[in-house]
């Protein structure tokens, strides 16, 4: 099964930097998941058309049952992955922004500009996560348990936890 990983930042796509957010959400999906997966990563500047047509191509032609996004989701005017996202999606699901604002609050007060959002795209979970390692971990921890049940429901393949890390919720029966 294949797991997109977008970076959306102009710096890291231009080389200013290297890309942290990409590499922590591999190093974090490897550390979560114990089913056998192939990520896909790439790193694009924050170009609303550029981020969408990437979303598409990675759900449509690459066929990833997961994408997962960091950068690009604060107030400032180039931040509009969740637009992008809400874009190309049929669904949205509000709640894993919710949460995840809810768990960055403990460690930073600025949590609350942060716009991450998730939604559907046939059988695609799109996830923006905020851009900072430690905070990418911290709201990835606390939505996982909801993936792979979302992907189920969405009629992705099947994706399991490390339950010593991280367990994933599933209605019994």
């Amino acid at each position: 099964m294949r797991i997109g990983i977008l970076t959306v930042s102009d710096r890291a796509s231009h080389g200013v930097y290297e890309d942290r957010g990409g590499p922590a959400i591999r190093e974090c999906l490897t550390e979560f998941l114990s089913c056998e997966w192939q990520p896909h990563a790439l790193v694009i500047p924050d170009e609303q058309e550029h981020i969408e047509a990437t979303l598409k191509a990675m759900s449509d032609d690459e066929g990833c049952c997961l994408i997962v996004t960091t950068g690009g989701t604060g107030p400032a005017k180039r931040d509009v992955t969740p637009e992008a996202t809400e874009a190309v999606c049929e669904k949205i699901l509000p709640g894993f922004g919710e949460l995840m604002r809810q768990v960055s609050l403990k460690s930073v007060p600025t949590a609350i500009l942060s716009r991450q959002t998730a939604g559907i795209r046939g059988k695609t979970l799109i996830v923006n996560l905020p851009g900072k390692p430690s905070a990418i971990r911290e709201c990835l921890l606390a939505v996982m348990p909801a993936i792979p049940y979302c992907v189920d429901l969405i009629g992705g393949p099947l994706l399991t936890t490390n339950e010593a890390v991280v367990k994933a919720f599933r209605p019994k029966g």
